[in-house]
């Protein structure tokens, strides 16, 4: 995976391009969400976010980015918008204009050119 390649992959994500950015995941891929939540498979991923960006827009910046043969590695910051109050969203309670920040390291592995494993873990709230 190149620099540009994942890249892409952000972009799509931000974008809401679920298409585009799922297309990066095998269909069996291990998603850890910190200790709140674990997602298997592409579509339940894919799922996952639909729901999130109904309610809250989210965009990423990448920091800093290592890439290996063998997988990638993000640290980054999230800014959360809120757009749609969600009292009883799993990650955190949230209402409308709310925004958040956060910074996160993720560590993704490949698997035949696809994301097989992601863990992403919370490295600082910033409000």
């Amino acid at each position: 995976m190149t620099r540009e390649e994942f890249q892409h992959y952000i972009d799509s994500f931000n974008r809401s391009d679920f298409d585009g950015f799922s297309s990066f995941y095998a269909d069996d891929v291990d998603f850890q969400l910190g200790d709140r939540k674990r997602i298997i498979g592409r579509q339940g991923i894919v799922d996952f976010y639909k729901g999130v960006k109904a309610h809250i827009e989210e965009e990423l910046t990448i920091l800093d980015l290592i890439i290996a043969p063998d997988g990638v590695a993000m640290h980054n910051r999230t800014v959360f918008k809120t757009v749609v109050d969600w009292p009883d969203f799993e990650i955190w309670p949230t209402k409308k204009g709310d925004v958040r920040t956060i910074e996160s390291i993720v560590f993704y592995k490949l698997r035949d050119g696809k994301f097989s494993h992601i863990k992403s873990a919370r490295f600082k709230d910033l409000g």
